[in-house]
């Protein structure tokens, strides 16, 4: 296990992991690929009803999911995988997901996969994954995108909006440093009131 940079932990035993990764690819189409992968292990054997004796470090969710989207983010295609889950009943939480189909992930993203797949009507593993590929698919796709305009010898987009980002975390504070250093302008931004 990597040295976390925390203040020493009281003594413990370890018991239970769970490993999530993602990962974004550039298609030869043009389109983007996301991917994730969700596993829950536990560090002791346990005993299920439907799995019988488990040992240490089987598996007990092993999931993944691609979502490939175009250049505006909305989901052109998804497909998921339950390798490993407690209940046979569990693969029933794959189908649900083409409900995704034509969703942004953008605004409103958490809320879409709510609607379509919150509750009982989908895998709570699943969505969980869900919430954070609008995340990577936005770490992968526009600094991408720059690169691949820089490389043309293009310059970068010089819209009056500022970059989602912005006015989004501590660092990207319209009146901060880091907008001060990397987007002066739109420091102190304001969204335009529209006029009733």
């Amino acid at each position: 296990m990597l040295p976390m940079p925390l203040s020493p932990a009281s003594p413990r035993t370890h018991l239970h992991t769970r490993s999530v990764v993602y990962r974004g690819f550039h298609r030869e189409d043009g389109m983007w690929d996301i991917e994730a992968e969700l596993t829950d292990v536990k560090a002791y054997q346990i005993e299920r009803s439907e799995r019988g004796v488990m040992p240490p470090g089987t598996p007990i969710h092993g999931m993944s999911i691609r979502v490939t989207v175009n250049d505006s983010f909305v989901i052109q295609a998804i497909e998921s995988s339950s390798d490993d889950t407690p209940f046979d009943e569990c693969q029933q939480g794959k189908a649900p997901m083409q409900k995704m189909i034509g969703a942004t992930m953008g605004p409103g993203w958490r809320q879409a996969i709510e609607k379509a797949l919150g509750g009982v009507r989908g895998c709570t593993h699943l969505r969980e994954l869900l919430f954070n590929m609008a995340t990577a698919a936005y770490q992968t796709i526009p600094s991408y995108q720059n690169r691949l305009r820089r490389q043309a010898g293009l310059t970068e987009s010089n819209s009056d909006q500022p970059p989602y980002h912005l006015g989004k975390c501590i660092a990207w504070d319209f009146d901060g440093p880091v907008t001060q250093r990397h987007y002066p302008r739109f420091v102190g931004w304001q969204p335009l009131k529209r006029r009733i």
